[in-house]
């Protein structure tokens, strides 16, 4: 157990040396009103969010900090996405040690800076005799989640609130060192001694002030001395005093009024550079959002007895929230994936939006997410999943140099001294930059993902051919032009279908790798456990997006010319031996190219499922059976009143088995194609995997995926086995227990596509023999929209649902993220949308 120091004003000169940083600046000081809030009075029902709240603020640099409250856990959260994603959390009980409800202490918080030290100041209000405050934590968010995932934040106080591992282990390995070398490996992380380290593993806390202005102080500096985390809690003396011992904070009450207490946190970390509307929103987008707004204040005298009045005045509020959230997620730098859960770069979610947003952003957007992606490519072509930051990175270094470590004890043990220098030099080159950006790369849907969205940025007429050569020639961190970057992502690419198009059988398709003896880990977006239901192929990677990745190459390869390069000046940034693999032979053989892409295209058959009403009948009895008695007597009644077992029904199965056999599961991925896919080509064949693709999305669950007031569920395993069943009960991220906001906003925007291309100016069909096929997709985005609408949670991440009285309520998801990249593009679906002629 730590220390606990107690200092009060005659020793302002310990302070300085605990506290974040010693010299007194005069600070910068304004208060701000949160940026957004959620639940939103008028757009959320509270309910749904059981208890949770949260506010987004901008600090002094205009980068962003949420705060959090989970009166479920009784867990405060202070994000802070900076340019190490930091986090500070502390929970909070009642004298009983319950879980206590928070509320907000006042409207607004105060934010400051003096130097380097970026400060934001808030106030909560317990209505209890007293609370209890333990596990703290201070560091990455990514420590933060992994306390929750553990569940440890629901026991006990103890001390340390959450051990690493990866760091305690470096200090030891340290320890074993000779002196010399071992103060030489210090020197790296800023420290004299090992004991230095340990200190910083866990925060100092610190009581403060004197009698009854007494507060404590939590302090916390990174394992290499880099940046350091500070929390101050201080109770208004008027209504409560504050007594500590390790690992409890206990505040009580002096008067009968609510206990209120200050919060503050204040971080010396690297700030990011936010970006504004105007730099990602198009003019087109902007004027649809200002007459929104104009909208919105004639309709708001009339709104409180006015539906279509109160329906346009909460229209423009959800568009301008989202707006809000774009910004938030948005700098120079990045576009992080989310708030709170995934305050970092992704690939796989910055490229979707990128795509999905394309109407209304910005023509300089796509070059950001281009530059990003080829700025943090793999070796191989390799484009990064995730990037691991901060205190993150610093876990995820530590782990390589105990790697390194391990080694070179084991080559001294042997005697082979030559190769333990070797290893030790490895080592030392970890400590070096502890906290030198990770990236992760085991997924491979985003490599397919790339092509598509260069493709269409060198195919945007709005840019000129100068622009698109300029920024591909343009040097990338010192790795050479863009250019060069781009072709080695691509020869990956076609390195990866080469199999498929040669031999088109199933086992040449892109497979998961083997997560154990019986498991297949997932490569593609659905990445929890049960996601692809244990398949070894994914659909969405390989009937989808592997497909669409080699068009994408063609066409690329034409912008190539289009836009002045010479076959010299490609010669001279390819990367060495580009010619004498697959893209080389794409390249110079086009027609071989073209049967690769027509092989990869009928990918598809391969994961058709076909139904008769007899074996639906038959197949969601048994599942209903296998559900609680009040889900299946809910189930039972939508049967009953939707008759959606009377037909047959066709779907593509979410993946291949390792024999390749179809895994029966309905899912929303097919959206994603109906999106990219050429909304004018209406041969018959088209419409007939249109109208396929469709009516399982909008078929009535437990038939298909459309719940009522809720949106389309991302799965239904009705028609798998019972360990699929099994497999989503425990893992439900990716259950039919969830909705997607990415696939709802895909499934509503590909809807759009296929009206789109099948009417004209007017909003008529095309052609007279279209018309059945254009209501049946203008009804199923009624439909599918309107049940999205009505969940109220459409801006979440995901959501669910609980079945209670034979009622279905959509609750907010317990891992869901407030604001999502991929979730803000629904302000594309609503710009889209309005432009669709009815």
């Amino acid at each position: 157990m730590r220390k606990m120091y107690a200092l009060t004003a005659w020793t302002p000169v310990l302070l300085g040396a605990l506290a974040l940083s010693a010299a007194p600046v005069v600070a910068q000081t304004r208060t701000v009103q949160p940026v957004l809030a959620f639940p939103e009075q008028g757009l959320d029902d509270p309910a749904a969010y059981q208890g949770y709240q949260t506010r987004f603020f901008r600090d002094t640099k205009g980068n962003v900090v949420q705060v959090y409250l989970d009166a479920r856990s009784g867990r405060v959260v202070n994000l802070l996405p900076d340019a190490v994603n930091e986090s500070v959390g502390f929970t909070v009980r009642d004298g009983a040690g319950k879980p206590i409800r928070l509320e907000w202490g006042s409207a607004d918080a105060i934010v400051s800076q003096a130097g380097n030290r970026r400060t934001i100041e808030y106030q909560l209000v317990a209505k209890a005799p007293q609370i209890l405050i333990g596990w703290v934590l201070l560091g990455s968010m990514r420590v933060e989640r992994d306390l929750g995932y553990s569940g440890r934040h629901l026991e006990l106080f103890d001390w340390p609130t959450f051990r690493l591992r990866e760091q305690e282990e470096l200090i030891a390995n340290l320890d074993r060192l000779d002196p010399a070398e071992r103060q030489r490996q210090l020197g790296f992380l800023n420290a004299g001694l090992t004991s230095d380290l340990r200190a910083r593993l866990e925060p100092d806390l610190i009581t403060t002030g004197v009698r009854d202005r007494r507060g404590v102080t939590a302090s916390q500096t990174t394992l290499d001395g880099k940046t350091n985390l500070q929390l101050d809690l201080s109770p208004d003396p008027r209504d409560a005093s504050m007594v500590v011992r390790v690992p409890i904070i206990s505040i009580r009450a002096n008067t009968n009024r609510p206990i209120r207490f200050t919060v503050r946190v204040t971080t010396d970390a690297p700030a990011l550079t936010p970006l504004g509307r105007d730099q990602i929103f198009n003019t087109a987008f902007l004027r649809f959002l200002n007459d929104a707004r104009v909208a919105a204040d004639r309709a708001r005298g009339n709104a409180a007895t006015n539906a279509d009045a109160a329906a346009t005045v909460s229209r423009y509020r959800q568009l301008e929230r989202d707006v809000r959230g774009t910004e938030l997620l948005s700098s120079k730098e990045k576009l992080m994936a989310g708030l709170p859960n995934y305050a970092t770069y992704f690939g796989r979610d910055m490229m979707m939006t990128s795509l999905m947003m394309q109407p209304v952003w910005t023509d300089a957007m796509p070059e950001f997410v281009i530059a990003s992606a080829l700025r943090k490519l793999g070796p191989e072509g390799d484009v990064s999943h995730e990037e691991a930051l901060g205190g993150q990175a610093i876990r995820e270094n530590s782990a390589e140099y105990n790697a390194h470590m391990t080694e070179y004890f084991r080559l001294i043990r042997r005697g082979n001294r030559l190769a333990a220098d070797t290893a030790l030099a490895h080592a030392r080159a970890s400590l070096a930059d502890l906290q030198k950006v990770r990236e992760n790369y085991h997924m491979r849907d985003d490599e397919f993902q790339l092509p598509v969205v260069v493709a269409r940025y060198l195919g945007n007429p709005a840019v000129t051919a100068a622009r698109k050569k300029a920024f591909l020639m343009e040097s990338s961190d010192g790795r050479g032009p863009r250019i060069g970057l781009l072709l080695r992502e691509l020869g990956l690419v076609a390195t990866l279908a080469a199999p498929y198009a040669r031999d088109p059988i199933v086992q040449n398709l892109i497979a998961s790798p083997r997560l154990d003896s019986t498991h297949w880990r997932s490569i593609s977006w659905r990445d929890s456990n049960a996601g692809y239901a244990n398949g070894r192929f994914e659909m969405d990677i390989n009937a989808i997006w592997v497909p669409r990745a080699l068009q994408s190459i063609a066409e690329i390869l034409a912008s190539f010319r289009a836009i002045g390069f010479t076959q010299n000046e490609l010669a001279a940034v390819a990367p060495e031996g580009v010619g004498d693999t697959p893209l080389g032979e794409f390249a110079h053989d086009p027609v071989f190219f073209q049967r690769a892409i027509q092989n990869w295209r009928g990918v598809v058959r391969h994961f058709v499922v076909s139904l008769t009403p007899e074996e639906i009948q038959t197949k969601v009895a048994a599942k209903l059976q296998w559900l609680p008695a009040a889900e299946r007597g809910y189930w039972q009644g939508v049967l009953s009143a939707t008759g959606a077992d009377k037909s047959p029904l066709e779907f593509l199965a979410i993946s291949l088995d390792s024999s390749g056999r179809p895994i029966p599961v309905v899912n929303t991925d097919p959206a994603t194609w109906l999106f990219l896919r050429d909304g004018s080509d209406t041969t018959s064949a088209a419409l007939s995997a249109v109208t396929r693709d469709v009516r399982a999305i909008t078929r009535a669950y437990p038939v298909g995926l459309l719940v009522d007031r809720l949106g389309p569920l991302v799965a239904n395993d009705a028609y798998a086995p019972p360990s699929v069943w099994e497999a989503f009960r425990r893992d439900t991220y990716h259950s039919p227990r969830v909705v997607w906001g990415r696939e709802v906003n895909l499934v509503l925007l590909g809807l759009a596509n296929q009206i789109s291309g099948a009417t004209d100016a007017t909003g008529r069909p095309r052609d007279p023999a279209l018309a059945a096929y254009v209501t049946e997709m203008r009804d199923a985005l009624r439909r599918a929209n309107a049940a999205v609408e009505a969940s109220g949670l459409k801006h979440n991440e995901l959501w669910s649902y609980e079945i209670s009285g034979g009622t279905l309520k959509p609750i907010r998801y317990g891992a869901s993220t407030d604001v999502q990249l991929w979730n803000v593009t629904d302000l594309a679906v609503q710009f889209v949308l309005s432009r669709i002629r009815d």
